[in-house]
């Protein structure tokens, strides 16, 4: 099709892109004005126990902790471990991220610190997300040393280093309204091309000429 075959079609059609101006007015107030979303996050730390060579629980870190905190995750990222989840009252989106401290002395997941993350409406329902996520991953770490009799002295814990705390999520306001546009005017000129050629076919089908406007003979009709 030629840019005047394309520019008559749309004329044509113009209810097709008055029908997309619409909806991307629509989708344009909707980014807007969103629906308020926050994003809570807190970080827990497996703890070794205290121990008369290492008295400092902070300088006894190793990595075993952090393979027995990253079994943890797996567990609790696992179709089972969703479902225990949801019974205690966890529903939407979470993530639970295993940190890497970042510096050449303390490898990647040496320290065995998890990022707990949970998005939901409002602040006090992504923090009691968060809060839940920790009692049942600390659950699992008691339970795997239940299940291996470990005395209560020897026992590995899990403290929380960051309290959660929910802040509001804030999009790109430019990107999302031009990329809407973009959406938007693409399907209106896609939809209403589409819909001349349709139009056209059954036409040709019926044996009728394209253009209404014109006879079969090419002698343009009076208006």
């Amino acid at each position: 099709m030629s840019p005047r075959d394309v520019a008559e079609a749309l004329l044509r059609r113009w209810y097709v892109l008055l029908l997309a101006l619409v909806l991307t007015a629509a989708g344009a107030y909707k980014v807007l004005h969103p629906a308020p979303e926050y994003l809570s996050s807190a970080v827990v730390v497996l703890k070794p126990p205290v121990t008369g060579n290492q008295p400092n629980q902070l300088t006894n870190l190793q990595p075993p902790l952090a393979t027995l905190s990253y079994g943890v995750v797996q567990q609790l990222e696992s179709p089972a471990g969703r479902r225990e989840l949801d019974a205690a009252g966890v529903h939407g989106t979470y993530q639970l991220i295993p940190r890497n401290s970042g510096t050449s002395a303390t490898p990647r997941y040496l320290i065995p610190s998890v990022q707990v993350q949970a998005q939901r409406a409002g602040a006090v329902e992504a923090d009691t997300a968060v809060s839940r996520v920790i009692e049942v991953y600390t659950e699992h770490v008691t339970r795997l040393q239940d299940a291996q009799g470990i005395a209560p002295a020897s026992r590995i814990s899990a403290s929380v280093l960051v309290a959660p705390s929910a802040a509001p999520v804030r999009g790109t306001r430019t990107r999302g309204l031009a990329g809407t546009a973009l959406l938007g005017g693409t399907a209106g000129i896609l939809g209403a091309l589409w819909c001349d050629r349709y139009a056209l076919r059954r036409r040709k089908r019926r044996g009728e000429h394209p253009d209404p406007e014109r006879r079969a003979d090419g002698v343009a009709v009076a208006g």
